[in-house]
């Protein structure tokens, strides 16, 4: 069974009453090896205005999420456009959150998330092109700018991501993405926290860019910094693959004890980028197993 929609202007919340729950959720029965297990859900188009939610979800809780935006498996959207701010505020809550397939998603506004092991972008699914016009920003412990942990992803575009708190990454790459373009900044102010990850209370380091083994980039363009403040934290993560790499406003660590770069040996060409590192390594290039 099919069911088409086209759903436009559609708010939640506001910054003294959010919604509980999950803001905007979207999703048919499942979809499994691409098949749909009893429905899926056609979208032309998503368009959000202003979405405030807090799914009230237990500290610690492992295996609960809740999302402002969120697509989820059987759902199949054209575009999704999120034309006013969306903010969340609760524990394991994900701003703008996907498992299903998007052949566009577009955010013209700021996108926050407030709680311990949120998220302001999410991707398990598969997206074409992701382009967040606004600032994403994290104050939660654990907290991540953007994670993309599974699926596919061919483009993603931000203007700048902030994450305030101890293990709240920047930005983590876990799998193939072709473009991964920043036009501003992407900080960490935190140290190592514990960060929910896959189900897992798990210790993360605040680092502003991640790109684990299994992760490929065909390029990466930072027009501002990679930076962190934090302590025994690292900057820049290379244990898969860069293919292409430039940061304008260059590599900065400068917290006690912090490094600017470590990098899986041929997993990024640093040439001609700024690296500085106050009180630890400007760059450790890591051989196989390290």
């Amino acid at each position: 069974m099919e069911l088409t929609a086209e759903l436009l202007d559609i708010s939640a919340g506001t910054a003294a009453e959010p919604v509980r729950g999950s803001g905007v959720f979207v999703g048919g029965h499942g979809d499994w090896d691409g098949k749909a297990a009893g429905g899926t859900v056609l979208v032309d188009e998503l368009r959000t205005g202003e979405i405030h939610a807090d799914g009230g979800i237990a500290e610690g809780t492992p295996d609960l999420i809740s999302g402002g935006v969120f697509v989820i498996s059987g759902a199949r959207v054209d575009r999704v456009v999120c034309a006013g701010p969306v903010t969340t505020y609760g524990q394991n809550d994900m701003a703008l959150d996907n498992w299903g397939r998007v052949a566009t998603w577009t955010a013209t506004a700021p996108v926050a998330s407030h709680g311990p092991s949120g998220i302001g972008v999410v991707n398990f699914g598969d997206i074409g092109i992701l382009d967040v016009q606004a600032s994403i920003t994290t104050t939660g412990k654990g907290a991540r700018g953007f994670n993309h942990y599974d699926g596919s992803l061919r483009e993603a575009r931000f203007t700048s991501i902030q994450t305030t708190g101890d293990g709240s990454m920047g930005i983590q790459v876990s799998k193939p993405l072709g473009h991964l373009v920043v036009t501003g900044d992407v900080t960490t102010s935190g140290g190592e926290g514990l960060s929910l990850v896959k189900g897992v209370q798990v210790t993360l380091q605040a680092v502003a860019l991640s790109v684990k083994a299994g992760g490929v980039v065909d390029e990466v363009r930072i027009g501002g910094r990679l930076a962190t403040t934090g302590e025994r934290v690292t900057t820049l993560e290379v244990d898969g693959l860069v293919r292409s790499f430039a940061v304008d406003g260059g590599i900065e660590a400068s917290g006690e004890g912090s490094d600017a770069a470590h990098v899986a040996d041929g997993g990024a060409e640093l040439d001609g980028i700024a690296i500085t590192a106050r009180h630890g390594e400007r760059v450790r290039i890591l051989s196989s197993g390290s």
